[in-house]
């Protein structure tokens, strides 16, 4: 009897304690670790909300770039991390669902050992060529690359990135030797590919957008549903025969597994304030980004779908190391 009294109030003080921090939060500066290098798309639109966050709680939510692994070595690091509400994590597709899928020392389950918070959005994948390339339309791309029988270097965000994937599914369906040449984060890829060091590449529109628009990329391909808006003679994957590979280099925000409740209601409402604020709205059109309001659940039944959908795909394009 006594031993079962103690048991109940241990418990019972416990919950109190979390109820009470938990209602205390944020009471110091939350991080928000990026599983990927600076400058690219997963770590700007983290910064974005970032700023957002700190505005509206009033306690600075600071980004951290943990690199390495494709996305897992800072994807295991919030799975492990205490689920106290003050390490978050920008997840998404290429860190919850293609590396995963592509490593099986990942340690981590990518619904099960996360809160999922909030959808951010993303933008789609674009295939480009460097201006000096001889390529003027996709299709011109696979001739030039089939007669390679040494093969096609390409550049992708990362192992593991939805460029990576995309490049290895056309390579594996067409028949093509592709060569992947794997950096930290789009923004040391793109900065390769504009210089020219490697001719071929398949990232995300947001980080290429720019060098577009400049001339300094021809873009040939882009693998959202329909075309953009902003580039309306840049024909869809869809259009050129590919209509499985409509995607997404999708984010969002979650936390390690058992985030108490109230804490992830507050995030939640206020990402997707951040969402219907014009000035972001602007930000999130200017870079590519495609989005929409989810509640917590929704977006953990989202990332579900995105694991069923995707991850036997991964194994079957790209194999699991």
């Amino acid at each position: 009897m006594r031993s079962s009294l103690v048991c109940c109030v241990a418990t019972a003080v416990a919950l109190s304690s979390v109820t009470a921090q938990a209602a205390d939060w944020p009471a110091k500066p939350v991080r928000v670790i990026v599983p990927y290098a600076a400058g690219g798309a997963n770590d700007l639109l983290g910064r974005v909300f970032a700023e957002r966050l700190t505005k509206a709680f009033g306690q600075q939510f600071v980004v951290e770039n943990r690199t390495g692994g494709g996305g897992l070595i800072g994807t295991e690091a919030a799975a492990r991390a205490e689920p106290d509400g003050y390490t978050l994590i920008i997840s998404g597709m290429p860190s919850h669902v293609i590396a995963p899928a592509m490593n099986k020392n990942a340690i981590f389950d990518p619904v099960r050992d996360f809160t999922h918070i909030a959808y951010l959005g993303g933008p789609p994948n674009v295939f480009v060529v460097h201006a000096s390339h001889e390529a003027t339309s996709f299709r011109q791309l696979l001739d030039i690359m089939r007669k390679s029988p040494e093969g096609t270097q390409y550049v992708s965000p990362s192992i593991g990135s939805v460029g990576n994937m995309v490049g290895e599914y056309l390579g594996a369906r067409e028949k093509v030797k592709l060569l992947h040449v794997t950096y930290r984060g789009g923004g040391a890829a793109i900065l390769d590919l504009v210089a020219g060091h490697v001719k071929v590449g398949s990232m995300t529109l947001s980080t290429a957008r720019q060098h577009i628009q400049e001339g300094k990329l021809r873009a040939l391909a882009v693998s959202s549903a329909q075309r953009v808006k902003d580039f309306p003679d840049l024909p869809t994957l869809t259009e050129l025969g590919y209509p499985e590979l409509v995607v997404t280099t999708w984010y969002g925000l979650s936390g390690p597994a058992n985030l108490p409740r109230d804490i992830v209601e507050k995030l939640n409402r206020e990402v997707n304030a951040a969402i219907r604020d014009p000035a972001v709205q602007k930000y999130l059109e200017q870079e590519m980004v495609q989005t929409r309001a989810m509640s917590p659940d929704e977006f953990t039944r989202f990332m579900q779908a995105e694991v069923n959908q995707w991850v036997p795909e991964v194994k079957k394009v790209i194999g699991t190391k």
